[in-house]
């Protein structure tokens, strides 16, 4: 059972207030009856799936198995200096001057 399918099967305590216009909500409710949902079932399950896409997006990445020894070889290399890199950051910071 995924994430979105236990958060669902549980039992609710808290609540989500939306607004919506009368053609999305139209629209929103008759996805749910074609996915044998309640509209709030419908509508909490989107919502988590989406929040899972977006914190997915933000806490992790995949590569294809052919890039990823490229990608840990890339990672493991000594750093090497960049002059024009040095310079700026060896000049004072403008977010420190007040």
């Amino acid at each position: 059972m995924s994430s979105v399918e236990t958060a669902i099967a549980t039992t609710k305590g808290e609540r989500f207030n939306i607004r919506a216009k009368r053609e999305e909500k139209a629209l929103v409710e008759q996805a749910a009856i074609a996915s044998h949902m309640t509209t709030s079932q419908f509508v909490m399950q989107a919502a988590l799936r989406s929040a899972e896409e977006v914190l997915a997006d933000q806490t992790r990445f995949a590569l294809p198995a052919d890039q990823w020894d490229s990608f840990v070889a890339a990672l493991d290399r000594p750093a090497r200096v960049i002059a024009e890199l040095e310079q700026a950051a060896s000049k004072p910071s403008p977010f420190n001057e007040r």
